[in-house]
């Protein structure tokens, strides 16, 4: 077994930021979700999705996901960015991407809670992979100051 965290091989995981638009088209607030009971950092908040199964693509895995946990059927996947985390009990690999459009109202599927959020971020305490995409968008906002409540 591995000793190091480096060595450790990630898990893919497909995550969707989904955004309202304004009236003028800029991303005016995002979609955060809650782990559900029973997960490790339960209760923490994050951008919605999960793992890349065998044999899916990054897109499948995501309207799998969505259609899953929140019960919506997404539609154009913008791929945005990936980012490693090295946790505790696991390393992913975390693809990001865009979603302006779905069908069907959010729905908690899996007993999590959800909040539109703009920056800083108001719910907390918030999962260690999400901070990055809350710097991300307010670096594309030109938000200053803390994205987000620790």
């Amino acid at each position: 077994m591995p000793d190091s965290a480096t060595e450790r091989i990630p898990v893919d995981v497909a995550v969707g930021v989904l955004l309202r638009r304004d009236a003028q088209g800029r991303e005016q607030s995002f979609l955060l979700t809650t782990r559900p009971p029973g997960k490790v950092y339960a209760g923490h908040w994050e951008f919605p999705g999960g793992k890349i199964e065998a044999g899916e693509t990054l897109e499948q895995a995501l309207r799998r996901e969505l259609q899953e946990e929140l019960g919506i059927t997404i539609e154009q996947v913008h791929p945005w960015k990936v980012d490693v985390m090295d946790y505790p009990h696991a390393r992913v690999r975390l693809h990001f991407c865009k979603v302006y459009d779905w069908q069907g109202d959010l729905q908690m599927l899996e007993g999590q809670q959800f909040a539109w959020q703009s920056l800083p971020v108001q719910v907390q305490p918030v999962l260690p992979g999400t901070i990055p995409v809350l710097r991300w968008l307010a670096q594309e906002q030109g938000f200053e100051g803390n994205t987000h409540v620790e």
